[in-house]
Formats: C-alpha cells, structure tokens, sequence
C-alpha cells in the first residue's frame, strides 16, 4: 500500500537536493537557530562566513525548495526559515517510521 505523503516525492527529492551543500546547509541551520524574525543577508552572510552572489546562490536555492523565505524591509532583505516547509520535510522522513516493523520503535513519531 503506497503511503499518502503532504509531500510529493519529487518535492521532497528538491529539498534534499537543495540540503545538498555543507554552505546551504550551513545557512539553513542559521537560519534556524535565527528563529522567526530571520536575518539580514548581511548579518546571515557574517555569521555564515558566506557573502555576496555565493550567499545570494545558496539562499535562492533554499527558498526555491521552500525551506527558506525572504522578505524585503526597506533596503534590507530578511531571510528566515520556512519553518512549515522544514516541517514538511520531516514529516515526509517520519511518514512510514517503522511501518515495515513488527515492533515500532518507543520514539515512533506519529503523523
């Protein structure tokens, strides 16, 4: 029986390959630990020892995989997590845990 995911397979393949490159990588997990209000490509780019078009490269590659979102105040562009598209992701991962498993594992995450 094929599972129903939230989220197609093709999207999910996307996400990882956007998750693909340790500065991506790097950046989403600032990002994250950023929390909501996000940061500024410039303070993303000091904390990540990434900057101009390589940083400018990495991020539009998260949001286009809708892990990141960027929002223009004033002459600053805010970049945060997308918080329900990292969800998402996860929830694809944690989909069929232990589904094939006679005896689930105590930490199964329910969907």
């Amino acid at each position: 029986m094929k599972a129903n995911h939230v989220l197609p397979p093709e999207e999910a393949a996307l996400s990882f390959a956007a998750l693909g490159s340790e500065q991506r990588l790097s950046v989403l997990r600032t990002l994250v630990r950023a929390g909501p209000e996000g940061l500024s490509i410039g303070d993303l780019g000091a904390r990540c020892g990434i900057t101009g078009s390589t940083l400018t490269f990495h991020v539009k590659t998260l949001a286009q995989a809708g892990l990141v979102t960027q929002q223009r105040q004033g002459r600053q562009i805010i970049c945060a997590a997308a918080h329900a598209g990292i969800r998402r992701l996860s929830d694809f991962l944690l989909s069929e845990c232990c589904a094939d498993s006679p005896t689930p594992h105590e930490d199964h995450i329910h969907g």
